[in-house]
């Protein structure tokens, strides 16, 4: 599956189950870890780890399986590494104390607009 598609996926399942603030950055040309990173919070630690697990639902529906799925033990930051996406789920709080849009600042913003749904429709 391409990547841009994987990314879709990824995005609308977040939307899908009410993720706060869903920005995804190109991060290719800064480095081999992944094309893209996808960053997203939750309100509560139920909230982010059901935005986790329906990525990665989503995803698997299409055959598609993380390499790895890492999360501290409160459910504050969930990552799910998918080789060429890496979509990284916090709780508000740690989402703050991270910051990992600062880190990546260098990484090119992707306009994901067009994947989310729009309110009162």
């Amino acid at each position: 599956m391409e990547t841009e598609k994987k990314l879709e996926i990824a995005v609308k399942a977040l939307d899908s189950k009410r993720g706060e603030d869903i920005q995804a950055i190109k991060i290719a040309d800064l480095t081999i870890l992944a094309e893209y990173f996808v960053i997203v919070n939750g309100t509560s630690n139920t909230h982010a780890r059901t935005l986790a697990d329906e990525v990665e639902f989503m995803l698997s529906q299409q055959g598609v399986e993380p390499h790895h799925r890492e999360a501290d033990t409160g459910n504050t930051w969930i990552v799910l590494d998918y080789g060429d996406i890496i979509v990284h789920v916090f709780y508000k709080e740690a989402r703050n104390t991270y910051r990992l849009e600062n880190l990546w600042a260098d990484g090119t913003p992707v306009d994901i607009s067009g994947m989310l749904v729009k309110e009162g429709k």
